[in-house]
């Protein structure tokens, strides 16, 4: 791999044996219908079954972990800080409880109520932000040099990025004729990681990034061969794509990932209760992106001898507030 790229397959290979026995080796599934619907054979990684319910927990463990072992004898880390929708704030908040170390999560005061609710469980101590990549950055910051922590960036991170990677691994191994892998993008460290651990070793394997056409920043970079940002707060259905590619992890996606689907909010929602009714897995809206993908008329178009194709569903921290039958359900079931 070029040496312009923060990780390689060494360092992905460092990370999975670093989290090996501290994460869930996810399964890959199957379903008949999804297949039909695709017109291809899909091999589901299910990430919604990882520990705090996304991918996230890979990264976080693995640069905690590193930092914490990294320290010189008698040295004391105050505090991890990052910032965060929420799943990466999940999981720092339990990789740093694992090794004992305070938690501080910068969060846009829009998240979801509910992922807020599950940093504050995992033990993390919640600062809250305008819905903005410059305020998220600016209040990490100063939560930096408040709490003397270390930041640990969501997605821009090599440890974070290498530590992605590893289902990139655990992909080879488990679908071993793949010819295709659809991955959801925003800051990028997810589907960067997967593409050098994939393409170090099968390069004939295709890498595809999966975006909201509300907050497409990833394929407009690709198309114009320039890193290219979202200029607003994107809004989308996927709430966990909201960021946007940065300065580690664009070349990989300029150089690795062949081709990015961008699809509408009509089509992720669909795609997510799709999922949940025919697979039977309770998948976040952000997860349905690779499912959109895959059934999106551009899709279709590719060769029928792109057979095999792995999605992955990153995460199932859905939040069930947004659903208003659930709330009328709730209210009656507390009167039972």
């Amino acid at each position: 791999m070029p040496a312009q790229y923060c990780v390689s397959l060494a360092s992905i290979q460092k990370a999975h044996t670093a989290i090996s026995g501290l994460v869930h080796r996810t399964p890959v599934l199957t379903n008949s219908t999804l297949d039909r619907q695709a017109q291809r054979k899909l091999f589901l990684k299910c990430e919604l079954f990882q520990k705090t319910g996304s991918f996230k927990i890979r990264g976080a463990l693995n640069a905690v972990s590193s930092i914490a072992e990294g320290r010189q004898e008698g040295e004391e880390i105050r505090a991890m800080v990052t910032h965060s929708s929420g799943n990466h704030g999940q999981a720092l908040a339990l990789a740093a409880r694992m090794k004992g170390i305070p938690a501080y999560v910068v969060v846009p005061r829009t998240a979801p109520a509910c992922k807020k609710a599950a940093m504050l469980e995992y033990g993390a101590r919640i600062v809250e932000c305008e819905p903005s990549e410059q305020a998220r950055a600016a209040a990490a910051s100063r939560t930096v040099v408040e709490t003397q922590g270390v930041l640990v960036h969501p997605n821009q991170d090599p440890l974070v990025i290498a530590g992605q990677g590893t289902i990139g691994l655990e992909i080879l191994q488990q679908v071993p004729d793949v010819q295709a892998v659809v991955v959801p993008v925003g800051g990028g460290g997810m589907i960067s990681g997967i593409a050098v651990a994939i393409k170090a070793q099968q390069p004939q394997v295709k890498i595809y990034a999966a975006e909201p056409e509300n907050a497409d920043d990833c394929y407009r970079s690709k198309r114009s061969g320039q890193l290219t940002p979202n200029t607003q707060p994107p809004m989308t259905v996927a709430d966990a794509v909201k960021t946007s590619i940065g300065a580690n992890t664009w070349p990989i996606i300029r150089d690795l990932v062949d081709d990015v689907f961008t699809v509408g909010e009509e089509e992720i929602q669909r795609a997510t209760r799709l999922v949940w009714e025919r697979a039977k897995l309770v998948i976040e809206p952000t997860a349905g992106l690779g499912v959109a993908a895959v059934l999106s008329p551009r899709f279709r178009e590719l060769p029928a001898s792109l057979r095999n194709v792995c999605v992955v569903l990153c995460g199932g921290n859905a939040d069930l507030d947004s659903l208003e039958w659930l709330r009328g359900a709730q209210g009656g079931r507390d009167g039972l």
